[in-house]
């Protein structure tokens, strides 16, 4: 069984200890790591490579510089962030969109290949 690590990482101690009582019983989800929000949470993130980090909302939104900033450096992770007294939470995720165009397999084909900057435009998606 794949395990789903999760570093949690919210300033209100309250809400720490909600999120972790319940994904503590949880046999599929292992916590790797419990903060508050830091400076070094980015370190942190590299240290222990969650699949999901989860963070708290403030009063304006989300922290969506701090979270694309993050699923940018860690495209893997999912960031779900909540605010418990308004009942909500916010899932982010990054997808990587990956495009094709054909290329002549012969000399110029490969050197054009290199040379290109590739185009959004006519390009397939897979």
């Amino acid at each position: 069984m794949k395990h789903t690590r999760v570093l949690v990482a919210n300033r209100p101690r309250l809400m720490r200890e909600m999120v972790l009582a319940t994904i503590a019983d949880q046999p599929d989800i292992e916590v790797v790591g419990d903060i508050e929000l830091a400076p070094n949470l980015t370190e942190l993130v590299e240290q222990v490579r969650p699949d999901v980090l989860i963070v708290a909302l403030d009063e304006q939104q989300a922290p969506a510089g701090e979270c694309g900033f993050l699923l940018g450096r860690y495209p893997g992770m999912r960031i779900l962030a909540l605010a418990p007294e308004k009942n909500r939470g916010i899932y982010y995720w990054a997808m990587v969109d990956i495009r094709t165009r054909p290329v002549e397999s012969s000399e110029a084909g490969i050197l054009s290949a290199l040379r290109d900057a590739p185009s959004v435009v006519g390009e397939a998606r897979i």
